[in-house]
């Protein structure tokens, strides 16, 4: 089942954004508050980000988070997949496919999905291609605040 995630889920998603960000699918180590802001925001709105969980037999496996921009390139809504993430324990069993196919259903009226890869998680990458999606052809630049 995938739902959006909840205010119980609350310990299971700082588990899983923990490892997420200790793994090779990011660039760099953020800070354990953002993951409690971002929980807050979600738990606020659902205007700039929403985040959907994977769970089976009332174990949450996996999760998707997503933030919502306007795009006049793409000519709409612009559905960025901020992070897609499986349990090591439940890989290789279909739940990111799932957990793609499930946005793309949610957002039927999105323009664009786009998401982020690091070249060295090749398996990702192949996954994303499988899924229809390409590279865009730009680099990104950012400010810290």
């Amino acid at each position: 089942m995938i739902r959006k995630l909840c205010l119980s889920d609350h310990e299971r998603y700082l588990e899983m954004v923990a490892d997420f960000y200790s793994s090779p699918a990011v660039c760099h180590p953020v800070p354990a508050s953002y993951f409690e802001k971002t929980f807050s925001e979600l738990m606020a709105s659902d205007v700039y980000a929403e985040c959907f969980v994977y769970e089976k037999n009332r174990e949450i496996s996996g999760y998707a988070l997503v933030a919502k921009t306007y795009s006049q390139e793409a000519g709409g809504l612009c559905i960025w997949i901020e992070e897609l993430y499986t349990s090591p324990n439940a890989r290789g069993q279909g739940i990111a496919t799932q957990l793609l196919q499930f946005l793309q259903n949610e957002y039927i009226t999105a323009a664009r999905f786009r998401l982020e890869v690091t070249p060295e998680n090749e398996g990702a990458v192949a996954l994303y291609q499988r899924l229809g999606f390409s590279f865009l052809g730009y680099s990104q630049m950012i400010k810290e605040r």
